[in-house]
């Protein structure tokens, strides 16, 4: 394998058996942070597809009990600069005696990726495709984001934000389709796809998505923190961003198809099942079981409130940012542990707005004593900006809001217990007041 690196694509393969990389990926997979199957037995990696994008690029989908994209640099001397993306030295198959690092952890990986983004075209199953109208210039210096979640994202030269998705399914992503189709609907609320990359092989699936970065934009989540610190008030900042979060719903309703009202019977089965399977796995939900569950079941006797549309369905703080005074929505992917069929269906735009409702409660746990009356105004003051903008009232939906509410709070224990158990009390706390006293 060559020191040096060009944009020439060489062959496209489906690799044969792993012999170089399973027994690499079978320690390092688990440890990474959007690995989903940390609850699950161990699966043996087994390689779907791999391409050289350039000599010493690789680009790999593995499956691993589900798939996940990975792009891996190989050196023939060990790098110190990239020690920390160390996966490790492949002793045998084709890659043998070379070192394999994580390759958006490599400034020139990187640098090669946002090159093919920069010129459209195919590299065996990939496909990389851009918007045209946009220029994205040469050169941009290329950094990876610390706060790698359930994909990883690199910021190239403070201009743009390449999105790479690492658990892969089959079918567009939202985070593609969403943002397009908004912007093509005259929504200035969310930055536009400027250029994506996707596979046909295995499956037909997106891969990676560049934006603009807004690189003076600070998220909802360390606001609200600095004004928890500084003990400012934030009820003006939650007004407005009720008011953009209703301007996106309006603007998904009419870029997508709606249906009509939710199946309060359906929704609260589904509710119930998934509080049921969390249960199982994080004991401390068992004893509020009982109380949650009158919570499901009162939506099958509440009235219908708004009709299903296309959602965010993942909507907290650190979702929204905000720049020159307004508010932005971005990643609209959903929670990354439903499927993405479910993902992509019409559902209650209240399920956005429960889950920005237990964003607040969230950062106002962040400092002890916490502060619940923190938390109760910038809930209000979100409900009244958005009932403003969207002519209807989230708290006039009190059964359907905390159905909603309780639903989300079951995921985030589900989450905090298999992500980060430190931050498990959180969750707890709202379940606590959910189960009894019921909002």
């Amino acid at each position: 394998m060559p020191k040096t690196a060009t944009l020439r694509p060489r062959r496209t393969a489906t690799a044969g058996p792993p012999t170089s990389l399973a027994g690499l990926l079978r320690e390092w997979l688990p440890r990474q942070r959007w690995f989903a199957g940390k609850d699950r037995a161990p699966t043996e990696p087994n390689l779907l597809s791999m391409t050289e994008l350039f000599p010493g690029c690789l680009h790999v989908l593995v499956e691993a009990g589900d798939c996940y994209q990975l792009l891996l640099t190989t050196r023939e001397q060990p790098v110190p600069q990239l020690a920390h993306a160390l996966i490790g030295r492949a002793e045998q198959g084709p890659l043998a005696g070379l070192t394999v690092y994580d390759a958006l952890h490599d400034p020139r990986s990187a640098r090669f990726l946002l090159e093919r983004l920069r010129h459209p075209g195919t590299a065996g199953p990939l496909r990389f495709e851009a918007d045209p109208a946009v220029r994205v210039p040469a050169g941009l210096q290329p950094r990876l984001l610390e706060t790698e979640q359930s994909n990883s994202s690199l910021v190239y030269g403070d201009s743009f934000i390449l999105k790479v998705f690492r658990r892969i399914e089959p079918g567009v992503n939202p985070d593609l389709e969403v943002p397009g189709a908004l912007t093509a609907r005259g929504c200035g609320r969310v930055p536009a796809p400027v250029a994506w990359f996707r596979t046909t092989y295995p499956m037909g699936a997106t891969l990676g998505v560049l934006q603009p970065y807004l690189p003076d934009a600070r998220d909802g989540w360390a606001l609200a923190l600095r004004a928890l610190a500084s003990e400012d008030d934030f009820t003006d900042a939650s007004w407005e961003l009720g008011e953009a979060m209703a301007e996106v719903h309006l603007a998904l309703a009419s870029a997508f198809p709606c249906g009509g009202h939710d199946d309060g019977g359906r929704t609260a089965a589904a509710m119930a099942e998934r509080l049921t399977a969390a249960a199982r796995v994080v004991p401390a939900l068992r004893p509020h079981v009982r109380g949650l569950r009158a919570a499901f079941d009162a939506l099958t006797a509440c009235g219908p409130g708004p009709a299903v549309q296309r959602v965010h369905g993942d909507l907290h703080l650190g979702q929204v940012l905000r720049t020159g005074g307004q508010w932005f929505v971005i990643d609209f992917e959903g929670e990354p542990s439903r499927p993405l069929a479910e993902r992509r269906a019409p559902q209650s735009p209240v399920r956005d707005i429960a889950g920005m409702l237990r964003s607040f409660d969230y950062a106002a746990r962040q400092r002890r004593p916490w502060r619940p009356q923190w938390a109760r105004r910038c809930r209000e003051a979100f409900c009244a900006g958005y009932a403003e903008r969207a002519d209807w009232d989230p708290r006039t939906e009190h059964a359907l809001l905390r159905a909603h509410e309780t639903d989300r709070a079951v995921y985030e224990v589900l989450y905090e217990a298999r992500h980060r158990p430190d931050w498990l009390p959180v969750p707890m706390a709202a379940i606590e007041r959910l189960a009894v006293r019921g909002g």
